[in-house]
């Protein structure tokens, strides 16, 4: 299927590692031009030079509005413009009420929530500025699912989710689309920090299987490529006639309709 990517720019932040370096991956096989970000230096680099081809790389922190701002600026002139963005920052912050201080509302919500505002404000005068332009943003199925054990992402996904709607609402007269994939058990590298907090004396092999057998239909956590497979389809233009979309990909994860 020729899904329309050929000579399309994007930028993907959260790009160095796990889904976000799958997606760029998969833009790239597509023909897209594509731009990463992340905070780590040694690990963009890296993630860059495997990737190969026609990507731009720049070290930037998404709680930072100017560095924001820098990155997708200097991207745009790098790739000649800005056609998708893809809004895949983010960290796991596990704990329930209890546990999670002010500050770590505040992280959670600069991350998460705040990234996907920034980003896609540093990239509107370059969306509109171009044909068929799109944003997708990759979010949870716990903004649908609360879950106190998640207790922070419950919260701020859902926010993300109506972010989602609601500039899917306003920028559909300028032909932005906008929709949302919400993951659910996806083995990424965020999973060794809820490992470590939650169960650090088991096998990382055996925590996974054991949530997935408890959480998932499908009784296995998901591939990166299988997220990264929806998110090239939403940028392309097969997808025309899609915004304001919340789709699922958890293997059958969200107890809801």
């Amino acid at each position: 299927m020729d899904l329309g990517l050929s000579g399309r720019r994007a930028i993907v932040t959260g790009g160095s590692k796990g889904i976000g370096l799958a997606v760029a991956a998969e833009l790239i096989a597509e023909g897209s031009a594509v731009a990463i970000c992340s905070r780590n230096a040694e690990e963009l680099a890296s993630a860059a030079a495997s990737l190969g081809g026609n990507v731009f790389h720049q070290v930037c922190d998404v709680t930072d509005a100017d560095a924001v701002q820098s990155f997708v600026d200097a991207a745009a002139d790098s790739l000649g413009g800005v056609d998708i963005l893809v809004n895949n920052a983010g960290r796991a912050h596990p704990g329930n009420f209890e546990t999670l201080r002010d500050e770590d509302w505040r992280a959670d919500l600069d991350v998460k929530l705040f990234s996907q505002i920034r980003c896609f404000r540093a990239a509107l005068p370059h969306l509109r500025a171009n044909s068929s332009p799109r944003v997708i943003n990759v979010n949870s199925v716990y903004a649908k699912q609360p879950d106190p054990a998640f207790f922070s992402t419950t919260v701020v996904r859902a926010a993300c989710v109506n972010l989602n709607k609601v500039l899917a609402q306003e920028f559909g007269a300028d032909g932005i689309l906008v929709n949302s994939v919400n993951i659910g058990f996806v083995d990424t590298p965020q999973w060794g920090n809820i490992h470590a907090r939650r169960a650090p004396a088991q096998d990382r092999a055996e925590f996974l299987d054991g949530l997935a057998a408890a959480e998932v239909p499908l009784a296995r956590f998901g591939r990166v490529d299988e997220v990264s497979g929806l998110v090239a389809f939403l940028a392309g233009s097969r997808a025309g006639y899609i915004t304001g979309a919340v789709i699922d990909v958890a293997g059958g994860m969200g107890k809801y309709v």
